[in-house]
């Protein structure tokens, strides 16, 4: 079976607006948690990761007129998108100002995107909900609110793509992502993948988050004993993805692994004994027929709250035993970029393979009792890496884990 390759990535989160802003944040320990900023609400008491541009500048970059109901998801997703077909080398900026599927005709490919997100265009909808019900002034974002909108914008924006498709798997939406068009590659029903996901701030994901009590009023500190919570972020993050014998184009990394399992234990909770988790890595390390030893990182969930840290924690002994390799959360850096996440955290682990790095798990003061190791904190001298186990794991045990190899 053709491997499936990397050939292109593209990111926007709370530690930059591109690539390579994202390696320097994490090479040099830059978290983008602060206070509330571009989404109004009277809850300023949790700080989050807001990407650091508003609606305008987005558009701007993109050139879109002010006219053109947009989400803040899609805009995300579209310079996410973007850098990823650029770094792929494809000169996505004039895709949307050739006409009808420039791509398909110059190359005769066929190109999907699949793009994961839950909370679509609600930022939209809550803004003008009143207006909705009350006049007509605002009726054009009512066809904006839901997920496949956003992917459907993302997509006309390129006008490249012989087939769209959304997840909503909550926070293991991108990463589902990727592992879908992983398998649209290996079936032969495409012939390149972007595959990733957009997620913005809204009052409704930030209500809703609060309502569980899941959201510390101070940066998060995953795997900590302290831990309160997690810090809700945004972002979207892309990856082009193409078979081995149909590309030569540079390969960044390579998808060896990947699965996705659902314990289905509780709405929102994880199962105490990490049994989603456990069945995710271990199914993901079968597919990539490789083995825990063979893990040199683990790109964790690692969210900050009571729970999801001490179930993913309680399933990393299971299966890696007493030979655990260095694990680390980067939801410090960006916060939880929820359907994002999937995405963003692929884009950082294969930088960490590209670069021979492990970001630094931020906040960490005290071990968890019950868990026989600590997370990353820069003390161990780091070998070349060669293979990155990526977690996102999502309400109602939908659980998704992404093996990355070096090239």
């Amino acid at each position: 079976m053709s491997k499936i390759l990397i050939t292109g990535m593209g990111i926007v989160s709370a530690i930059g607006n591109n690539v390579q802003e994202t390696l320097l944040s994490l090479q040099e320990k830059r978290s983008g948690i602060a206070a509330l900023h571009y989404l109004q609400t009277s809850h300023t008491e949790f700080p989050v990761g807001e990407v650091k541009m508003s609606n305008g500048e987005m558009k701007k970059m993109l050139d879109i007129s002010d006219n053109v109901p947009t989400t803040r998801t899609a805009l995300m997703g579209m310079l996410a998108v973007r850098e990823a077909l650029c770094h792929s080398g494809f000169d996505a900026q004039l895709f949307e100002k050739q006409g009808v599927d420039p791509f398909l005709r110059v190359t005769g490919k066929r190109v999907a995107l699949i793009s994961g997100t839950t909370v679509g265009g609600m930022d939209k909808s809550e803004q003008f909900y009143l207006d909705f019900l009350e006049n007509d002034t605002h009726n054009a974002y009512i066809s904006t609110h839901d997920c496949g909108a956003c992917t459907e914008m993302i997509a006309d924006y390129f006008g490249i793509f012989s087939q769209v498709d959304t997840i909503s798997t909550a926070c293991s939406s991108a990463a589902n992502a990727i592992l879908l068009g992983a398998e649209l590659l290996k079936s032969g029903r495409a012939d390149i993948v972007v595959a990733g996901g957009a997620e913005c701030i809204t009052k409704f994901h930030l209500n809703g988050f609060n309502t569980l009590m899941i959201l510390d009023k101070k940066p998060c500190r995953p795997f900590d004993t302290t831990r309160a919570g997690l810090n809700l972020g945004e972002g979207a993050a892309y990856v082009v993805m193409q078979r081995e014998d149909s590309t030569q184009t540079k390969s960044l990394a390579v998808l060896s692994g990947y699965a996705n399992t659902c314990d289905a234990f509780h709405q929102t909770a994880s199962s105490p004994n990490g049994e989603g988790a456990y069945s995710a890595m271990k199914s993901a390390l079968e597919n990539a027929n490789l083995q825990p030893q063979d893990i040199d990182y683990i790109n964790a969930h690692g969210t900050g709250t009571q729970n999801n840290d001490a179930s993913e924690g309680v399933a990393i002994v299971r299966l890696f035993g007493s030979k655990i390799p260095p694990v680390s959360s980067t939801k410090a850096f960006t916060g939880h970029t929820t359907s994002a996440a999937g995405g963003v955290e692929a884009v950082i682990s294969i930088l960490v393979l590209q670069h021979d790095f492990i970001p630094e798990n931020l906040n960490f003061s005290e071990k968890i009792a019950a868990l026989p190791f600590i997370p990353y904190v820069g003390a161990k001298k780091i070998s070349p890496l060669r293979h990155i186990l990526s977690n996102s794991f999502g309400f109602g045990g939908n659980d998704t884990s992404l093996i990355f190899s070096k090239a």
